[in-house]
């Protein structure tokens, strides 16, 4: 597998780098468990299950990712420190993995960034700049601030060691549900669906790999319907975990090949799966957490009467935003009722 790294065509992470990744991040961080949820199989006609990946120790799945990959950075790469940018759940990983591996990290996330996931990356002693209007903007500071000072820029999506890290989830997946036959997976920039698509692909590939955006930032959907990467001029959603306005090169190859569908779900559906997920699941979702639900609902006649896994990719919320879904909740339940 390459490194990531200028000019240079980045070759996605095998099956096999994936079993490599597990042997790493199997020492650091245990597998999340995979519960069936029977209120939900009711309401939903089919069986399902949720991969509680908000139980991991930074709260999301995305700190296998950044396990593994700080594990394979050189000793130089160390010892001049990384820095990356992130709305919150990436940053974490980067921030957790480098005080694992002690290595300095400077996370760039936007202005308007999740207080909790702020307040987090530093407690675990990563240096943060908020700048730019949103995860984007960021990026662009990050990027440039990469490569004034030589440190290794760890891009949140085209980083082949990110991805086989994030696809450890998928195999315990498989190894917990063999007869798994559909797959649903939030996707922000990518890696979560890319690492869930090549390890079921592998297996088999009549297993389905549906991702889902919010239709407020629909970059990736709207690339790989499009075959071609976009860049949106604005957009919006209270999803931070999968608010971006730019498709990435290694991802959408991986998501063109290895996914089956993309579906938009909008910002009010994901906040009444987020108390669904509370009230039926007993499972505290964020936004990006809770989209796989949301799409679950919007594809309930051809779920029917599958074995369907919704990834649960994060329970980083605050209480500001747990009170506007509540409120979200509420409001559609009583216009079904009028």
């Amino acid at each position: 597998m390459r490194e990531a790294g200028e000019g240079r065509r980045l070759e996605p992470p095998t099956f096999r780098d994936i079993l490599r990744a597990r042997a790493v991040v199997h020492r650091y961080l245990p597998a999340t468990p995979l519960l069936p949820a029977p209120l939900l199989s009711e309401r939903l006609g089919c069986q399902i299950y949720l991969k509680c990946e908000q139980m991991q120790p930074i709260g999301a799945f995305k700190v296998r990712g950044g396990v593994y990959l700080m594990s394979r950075l050189s000793e130089e790469e160390r010892a001049r420190g990384v820095v990356t940018a992130s709305t919150g759940n990436h940053g974490q990983s980067i921030a957790y993995a480098a005080r694992l591996f002690g290595v300095r990290a400077i996370i760039y996330a936007p202005e308007g960034a999740n207080p909790l996931k702020v307040a987090a990356m530093r407690r675990l002693g990563a240096e943060v700049v908020l700048t730019g209007r949103d995860f984007d903007e960021a990026r662009l500071a990050c990027e440039a601030h990469a490569a004034a000072e030589g440190l290794r820029y760890i891009h949140s999506a085209n980083e082949p060691d990110l991805i086989a890290g994030v696809g450890t989830y998928a195999l315990e997946i498989i190894e917990a549900l063999p007869d798994v036959e559909v797959v649903i997976v939030p996707i922000g920039a990518g890696s979560g669906v890319c690492g869930t698509g090549i390890v079921m692909k592998t297996v088999d590939p009549g297993i389905r790999v549906i991702g889902v955006q919010a239709a407020g930032m629909p970059v990736v959907y709207e690339s790989w319907r499009q075959g071609k990467l976009l860049e949106l001029r604005d957009g919006y959603t209270f999803a931070e975990g999968i608010a971006t306005r730019v498709a990435f090169e290694l991802p959408l190859r991986i998501i063109r090949e290895r996914v089956d569908d993309i579906v938009l779900v909008s910002d009010e559906e994901i906040a009444r799966s987020m108390v669904e997920l509370l009230e039926a699941g007993r499972v505290v979702a964020e936004g990006a957490g809770a989209a796989a639900l949301a799409a679950a609902y919007r594809l309930r006649d051809q779920l029917r009467g599958k074995n369907v896994v919704l990834v649960v990719s994060g329970g980083n919320v605050t209480l500001e935003t747990l009170r506007w879904a509540f409120d979200v909740f509420t409001a559609s339940n009583s216009e079904v009722s009028e």
